[in-house]
């Protein structure tokens, strides 16, 4: 019976230390994925390096679904350079194409007019209440980069959020099951 123990204990073991593992490298991924976001934060100056394009605003040159690299300079913003901005009291962030700047000559603020190149209207309509234009804290940083279509599993994930949770839990339960 000694030996049967003995088994026993070593097999619960081995799976304790087998779980614990594919935990630690579960954690090792996410991590070294936020370490990677931060990274290219730091590098590209702005807050939010990768965004998708989630409407039709900007076609035909951007369509819905194409991931968009951002990078913020200290470059002055010109009329037709393409940011992406958030409004104060939104969380949804908006590309569109820069159609008027104005700045002041004795100060270092900057007023900022856009538009979707495929809207009628400029954005005045979107901003908050009494907002007539953008400053330069609005902007999260400008377009230099795309890859069409990439950014649809996201659309498809924030349309079904149920999806997500599927995903992530069939993505966890492959991590724990996973043998090395």
């Amino acid at each position: 019976m000694g030996w049967v123990a003995d088994t026993l204990h070593s097999f619960n073991s081995i799976q304790f230390r087998e779980v614990f593992n594919q935990i630690i490298t579960l954690g090792l991924i996410v991590s070294s994925a936020l370490v990677i976001w931060k990274g290219l934060s730091c590098v590209t100056g702005s807050e939010s390096p990768v965004v998708v394009v989630i409407s039709g605003s900007m076609e035909p040159g951007f369509r819905r679904g194409d991931i968009l690299f951002l990078h913020m300079s200290k470059d002055p913003i010109r009329a037709g350079d393409i940011v992406v901005y958030s409004l104060d009291g939104k969380d949804i962030p908006i590309v569109h194409r820069v159609i008027e700047v104005h700045e002041r000559k004795n100060s270092e603020e900057t007023y900022i007019l856009t538009k979707g190149d495929n809207n009628h209207e400029d954005d005045r309509v979107m901003y908050n209440y009494g907002q007539k234009w953008l400053q330069k804290h609005h902007i999260i940083g400008r377009a230099v980069g795309f890859l069409p279509y990439v950014g649809w599993a996201t659309i498809i994930m924030s349309d079904i959020p149920v999806l997500k949770y599927i995903l992530l839990g069939a993505l966890g339960l492959l991590v724990l099951t996973t043998k090395e």
